[in-house]
């Protein structure tokens, strides 16, 4: 008696329609999906987005510093703790993390940019080469020389003042060790020797 019984099979491996999956390959080749019901990559239209520019605002990260704020069921997102980013409408808990959401890819995909910077030409380059040449020569005409000459006058008198005041710590340190010095000797055994002290013999 045989031990498989009758309409069943001795191999369990999953079996590949070959004729299929060849004609799959041959539509991919060709460019054609043959399984239009999925919507592949490649059907999708793509969208042409701006390339990255620069900010054109301060980020704000220091307002909320070192205030409370009542949190309800009832409050808005924007209003409740943390950095509320309301492009992608979502609540961030840290500077940190705020600054790393605003700087990435899914925020400025939102904003309509891609993650391209602009190439730079030989011209753009010479032209921002002058644009701050100019901003540090108008920085240097509304210098005012009288606020200087007053900061001059005033770092003087400070280095005047420091320097009296060392003068006077020298001489106090100068007097104490003096002192100190006749103080050690007893002038009873100072006449008992024949000498008043330990200083020089010139007169």
């Amino acid at each position: 008696m045989s031990s498989n019984a009758k309409g069943k099979l001795d191999d369990y491996r999953r079996k590949w329609d070959v004729d299929k999956f060849e004609k799959l390959a041959k539509e991919r080749v060709d460019g054609r999906d043959g399984d239009s019901g999925k919507g592949s990559k490649n059907s999708a239209v793509p969208v042409k987005r701006e390339l990255l520019k620069e900010r054109d605002y301060e980020v704000d990260l220091d307002s909320k510093i070192g205030k409370s704020i009542v949190i309800t069921k009832t409050t808005p997102s924007s209003l409740s703790g943390g950095y509320y980013c309301n492009v992608c409408d979502c609540v961030i808990k840290d500077s940190m993390n705020f600054l790393d959401h605003i700087n990435g890819k899914k925020h400025q995909r939102n904003l309509g940019m891609s993650m391209r910077v602009e190439r730079s030409s030989l011209d753009a380059v010479k032209n921002r080469f002058i644009a701050n040449k100019r901003k540090k020569e108008e920085v240097k005409k509304t210098y005012d020389f009288e606020a200087r000459m007053i900061e001059l006058k005033e770092e003087e008198v400070k280095m005047r003042e420091s320097k009296k005041e060392k003068r006077k710590e020298k001489k106090m340190r100068l007097n104490k060790n003096s002192d100190d010095e006749d103080d050690s000797v007893d002038p009873a055994m100072a006449e008992m020797m024949g000498f008043s002290g330990f200083g020089s013999s010139k007169k």
